[in-house]
């Protein structure tokens, strides 16, 4: 989004201020999982005019975990890559604390797939977003974001180590 809540810099812009700043190659880049009741369509085709892949949640619950993975390895083969995870990517009943819920998302076991399936690609760096403690009584969400952080850690040493 350009603006969200009136604000150019927040959590709902980071992407377009990154295509903006050329921080970020769109290119090479995709958004993944996307949904909710409250987005427009022009929301929805921003990320499209920045030139991003933009995948929502029903079109990969569609494909498959396997096929999306095929299509992040095609969009970002031979670059350099960051990625952000967000952990409302997963469905609230998984991942209850975070500060935008939105049912219809993915099991943990999916979004686990789905970060192992990045094995290969030259991952540099990522981060895991939107945990909210005080929305996670049971610490179920902290628990999945810690395991996904320690997936991309592992997927990281692995590539350095085949590379070694």
């Amino acid at each position: 989004m350009d603006s969200y809540f009136g604000r150019r810099y927040n959590h709902g812009t980071p992407f377009r201020r990154a295509v903006e700043e050329r921080l970020i190659d769109p290119e090479h880049s995709i958004q993944l999982g996307i949904r909710g009741s409250v987005y427009s369509k022009d929301d929805l085709n921003a990320s499209k005019e920045l030139g991003l892949e933009m995948v929502t949640a029903v079109e990969i619950q569609q494909i498959g975990i396997p096929a999306i993975i095929q299509r992040i390895h095609e969009r970002v083969k031979g670059v350099k890559a960051f990625v952000t995870f967000d952990i409302d990517f997963v469905d609230t009943a998984y991942a209850p604390g975070t500060g935008t819920p939105e049912v219809g998302g993915f099991t943990s076991v999916e979004a686990l797939q789905a970060v192992r399936g990045l094995k290969g690609l030259d991952l540099i760096g990522f981060d895991v977003v939107e945990v909210l403690p005080a929305h996670d009584s049971n610490h179920v969400t902290a628990f999945l974001a810690s395991t996904v952080a320690y997936e991309f850690i592992s997927l990281i040493a692995l590539r350095k180590k085949m590379n070694a």
